[in-house]
């Protein structure tokens, strides 16, 4: 085979958790990478913040550097691969790669998520690649899936469990009836959580792979702020023995739907019933269902985080683009973000809602509750009554709704929580069957 390049360079940009997986990787199959490439893959450079940092993985100092031009504006450098995480200076360092015509792979999901298609059409502009199928669901195999092997599907609708942490949480709550704080407190103690966990436990991190996942799905433009987010720290372990009471189990949902040139795409809490596929999906697992019109629902499953599944999908993108490289070849694209449809208002939702209360213990509460809700034309599908305090003369109400629209709902929660019986609206969760 006549190929341009006998050897491909590659800068590492970052070598935190994912960076040492990838050198690793990179030195312990580098014979496999050769035969599957067709030439040998070398680590040229790896940006780094403190040359004397002790290290996962032993590499000689002469390798490392602390000034980003040793690699992106080296001609002998053909691949950067950029595992640093966070927008900025990622971002900065990605957009120079691609203008200096180098191929890009990345695992950053803020960075694709907020400026995604303009590094896409950079890519193309200068004939140069960026991969990115470790920004979404760590090691599984979904970016590519959505882009090439889906592709003749339309697809209306993704429902995704795509962070690890909240899914620790949540399933902690779920088996153990453990509190928020206790169960959060764990996954830091485990490492499956951050010091500070805001990204994780309010959405934020799911709301950016959403993003990537629906403008993929639906070859559109879906930005990060477009997403609606709500986190899980208001869940309680009350919340998790009615959802089992009801047949439901919780869990934080990533959810986007195509309806003719409308597109919804929201991440919040939901209760999912106890015999669907996703709510069996616990621990740190990741799983994403797709549904197209030609192969119905596919789901895939696995390790959503950590060093080797994110190694993994990074390994994936390098093997890729040094093939093309190698080659000398200009891919074709199969990102095409070429459809104009418009975001969906979370206030136009229908959906069926869980709502829970705590009113005083007294007879003619509910109707007057009913009143409010039938109102605004919200049907009651069922009511618990449990956990009266005979001291405050209260009782906690439950009420699941028939499918009703998210407008009336919270209108409705507003009117509820001015009724003299109503002490408290604890929580409302939307219902997904």
């Amino acid at each position: 085979m006549n190929l341009k390049n006998r050897s491909i360079n590659v800068g590492l940009l970052g070598m935190g958790v994912v960076g040492s997986g990838v050198v690793k990787a990179l030195t312990q199959k580098s014979a496999l990478i050769a035969q599957q490439i067709g030439c040998s893959v070398n680590i040229a450079r790896i940006l780094v913040k403190d040359m004397d940092k002790p290290r996962a993985v032993d590499v000689p100092k002469s390798l490392l550097t602390t000034t980003p031009a040793d690699i992106l504006e080296d001609p002998h450098v053909h691949l950067v691969v950029e595992v640093m995480g966070g927008e900025r200076p990622a971002l900065d360092y990605l957009r120079q790669a691609l203008q200096e015509g180098k191929s890009v792979v990345t695992a950053n999901k803020e960075v694709m998520a907020k400026h995604g298609p303009e590094l896409l059409a950079l890519a193309t502009q200068k004939g140069a690649q960026i991969l990115f199928e470790a920004s979404v669901g760590g090691g599984i195999p979904i970016l590519r899936p959505l882009t090439k092997d889906l592709r003749a599907n339309e697809i209306s609708a993704i429902r995704a469990i795509i962070n690890g942490t909240t899914n620790y949480i949540l399933t902690k709550m779920t088996y153990e009836n453990m509190e928020f704080t206790q169960a959060l407190k764990e996954a830091q103690e485990l490492g499956y959580a951050e010091a500070d966990p805001t990204n994780d436990v309010e959405g934020i991190d799911a709301g950016y792979k959403l993003a990537i996942l629906a403008s993929l799905a639906f070859r559109t433009k879906v930005a990060s702020q477009d997403v609606y987010r709500e986190g899980i720290s208001r869940l309680t372990a009350r919340d998790f023995r009615y959802a089992r009471e009801l047949g439901y189990v919780i869990k934080l949902m990533a959810i986007a739907r195509r309806e003719g040139d409308q597109l919804e795409a929201r991440v919040h809490p939901v209760l999912i019933p106890q015999e669907a596929p996703l709510a069996k999906v616990d621990g740190v697992f990741n799983a994403v269902e797709v549904e197209g019109d030609l192969v119905d629902k596919v789901l895939f499953h696995g390790r959503g985080a950590g060093s080797m599944p994110t190694t993994s999908a990074v390994m994936a993108d390098i093997l890729e683009a040094g093939w093309n490289i190698a080659r000398g070849t200009t891919p074709n694209s199969f990102v095409t973000l070429d459809r104009a449809m418009s975001i969906r208002s979370i206030s136009d939702l229908v959906t069926r809602y869980y709502i829970r209360t705590t009113v005083s213990d007294r007879s003619g509460v509910l109707a007057q509750m009913a009143t409010i809700l039938g109102n605004l034309q919200i049907s009651i599908a069922s009511v618990i009554q449990q956990e009266a305090d005979h001291k405050e003369q209260t009782a906690e109400l439950v009420i699941t709704t028939h499918p009703s629209r998210e407008r009336d709902v919270q209108q409705a929660l507003k009117e509820l929580a001015e009724l003299e019986v109503v002490r408290e609206i604890g929580n409302v969760l939307r219902v997904e069957e």
